[in-house]
Order: C-alpha cells, then sequence, then structure tokens
C-alpha cells in the first residue's frame, strides 16, 4: 500500500503552483496557488480561481471583519489557513435582489433574527446558506478561505495575472 503525504499550505508559506507534465496522482497538485492569490488580494475580496461554467471557486483573504454578505443560492467556505467565524442573520426580508446571482455585498448588518456563528479552521467547510446574511471574522493573523459560489458581481477575474503563460 502507498502511502500519501499530504502537504498543506499557509500565507506564510507555500510553494508557487506551476504546470507541470507529470505521471503521478493529480491529488498531490489541488489547491495550488490559492495562496498566492490570497497573499496578493485586499481582505475578503473574492478572486476567481477556478471556474466551470457559471460557477467559481474564490480565494478569500480572511482579515478582520468583512462586509455583510448574502446570496439567492447555498455557498460553501472551506477554510485553508487560519481561524474563522461565520456569523449568520436570518434577514426579516429578503436582502438578494429576484434572479441576481452570485454573492451580494449587503450595506451592513440587516434586521433580523440572529441564527449564531459557526467557529472553523483549517481544513473544516462551512455550508453559507441561500437567503442567510453572513460575515466572516478573523481576529487573529490573515487566513485563506476558498468560497464556492455562482460568478457575480464581486467575483474579480484576475486570471491574466493568476494563470502561468510561460515556464
Amino acid at each position: 500500500m502507498s502511502n500519501y503525504r499530504t502537504v498543506f499550505g499557509s500565507l506564510e508559506s507555500y510553494q508557487k503552483g506551476g504546470v507541470e507534465i507529470i505521471d503521478d496522482d493529480p491529488k498531490n497538485y489541488a489547491f495550488s496557488n490559492c495562496f498566492e492569490v490570497a497573499s496578493k488580494s485586499k481582505p475578503y475580496e473574492k478572486v476567481a480561481v477556478g471556474k466551470n461554467l457559471k460557477y467559481v471557486i474564490e480565494a478569500v483573504r480572511a482579515e478582520g471583519d468583512s462586509p455583510w454578505f448574502a446570496a439567492a443560492h447555498d455557498e460553501a467556505a472551506l477554510i485553508m489557513d487560519g481561524e474563522v467565524e461565520i456569523h449568520f442573520v436570518k434577514p426579516d426580508a429578503p436582502v438578494v435582489p429576484d434572479g441576481k446571482e452570485g454573492t451580494v455585498k449587503l450595506a451592513g448588518q440587516p434586521a433580523g433574527r440572529d441564527m449564531g456563528w459557526v467557529k472553523a479552521g483549517r481544513g473544516h467547510m462551512a455550508l453559507l446558506p441561500k437567503g442567510a446574511a453572513y460575515q466572516f471574522r478573523n481576529p487573529g493573523k490573515p487566513g485563506v478561505l476558498l468560497v464556492q459560489t455562482i460568478l457575480g458581481e464581486n467575483t474579480i477575474e484576475r486570471w491574466a495575472d493568476i494563470c502561468q503563460t510561460k515556464a
């Protein structure tokens, strides 16, 4: 039986991803550039690092408190580095316009019922339920999140900056 060693990066220690012809198991090469993207991002910028039709994976630098967000569809956050609290509110009135896809940034915490919060660390995943407002809070050292969502007005596409185009 083969032994695999998973090596996690962090904002403080990552190896730049690249394109290399391999004869190996692809699971050894996942998430190669999310740390580099987050290291160059402003807190809570949502930078696409993967895309499939209208769906995206966004690298997010978790530092301090985020704005409040909501979406008309479920999203998920995978904590790649650091620790984050995610606070939830069930708004009294809809905060996402009909037909709007992707994450919507709210002007502030909406009026509504407190739904509680989740404390998540590296390797944890949290559901960001549709219709709920949420805020990330990270009082410690900066971390990295991968957010699965739908391409929207808050998704930043920097493909020319983050994709390797030459050796």
